[in-house]
């Protein structure tokens, strides 16, 4: 299965603004959204395909009240998720999933369980570059595309 998971602000309650707009409720009616983290909204989808679906049909919905969607989709990585526009560029076959592992973002996971701002490091021979914008408890490790690594 396909995961996707939304990253909000921690000002945002994403559950209650997705859910309270008809059409991003109707778009998520199947899902079981779960919570992993204090500003994160989670679900699965049947295939990457799915998943890259879904947000397209959430976009509007997506610019206004989430900082983040990513994709940890299981034939590129168990761990290490995806980039929306990464996850979108294997699917449509323009990047093949190995090529996916060096421009990374990396979100600390704070100890009252909230993601926070991101970095952006490459990858190095050592693995990936601690996390080091604050204290944290964990990371989530995201693979971004090289426009978004530039950004």
């Amino acid at each position: 299965m396909t995961r996707v998971c939304l990253v909000g602000s921690d000002d945002v309650n994403l559950r209650a603004e997705l859910l309270s707009r008809e059409t991003a409720r109707d778009a998520l009616a199947t899902y079981d959204l779960r919570e992993p983290y204090r500003n994160c909204l989670e679900l699965e989808t049947i295939s990457l395909g799915a998943a890259v679906s879904l947000l397209n049909d959430l976009n509007w919905y997506l610019v206004r009240f989430v900082d983040d969607a990513l994709i940890l989709e299981p034939s590129v990585s168990d761990e290490e998720w995806l980039s929306r526009d990464l996850a979108a560029e294997v699917r449509d076959g323009g990047v093949r999933p190995a090529e996916t592992d060096a421009l990374l973002e990396v979100y600390g996971v704070t100890e009252d369980e909230e993601v926070v701002e991101p970095m952006y490091v490459a990858r190095t021979e050592d693995g990936v570059p601690g996390y080091d914008l604050r204290d944290v408890e964990d990371t989530v490790v995201v693979r971004v595309t090289e426009d978004e690594f530039r950004n």
